[in-house]
């Protein structure tokens, strides 16, 4: 499995760049996994991220878009705007989470 070093730290990643130990993640991670992918967290990009991880952890899966829509009361359109392009699998790297199943 390969390994990242991220904020003077090593980091267990997939081949994708997706942390495979979310444990190790924090939010000083997030904000230097963000800044990777050119994206600024705000208040509302952690509304989103906070969802993520607390929904993780009940279901012990990365929740899909409509999941974060529905349960997470962040509408789709707002997302997209927060996440460009690839919401679903932006918001699960940023959070420290495996990629959503049918992510492409």
């Amino acid at each position: 499995m390969p390994v990242a070093t991220m904020d003077g730290r090593q980091i267990h990643v997939n081949d994708e760049g997706f942390l495979t130990d979310p444990t190790e993640w924090n939010d000083q991670l997030a904000d230097t996994l963000a800044g990777q992918i050119g994206i600024q967290l705000t208040e509302a990009h952690w509304k989103a991220i906070r969802f993520l991880r607390d929904d993780f952890a009940v279901k012990g899966e990365t929740p899909a878009i409509r999941r974060v829509s529905i349960a997470g009361g962040i509408p789709v359109k707002e997302l997209f705007t927060l996440f460009p392009q690839k919401p679903a699998k932006k918001m699960a790297y940023i959070a420290g989470l495996p990629k959503p199943r049918g992510c492409v």
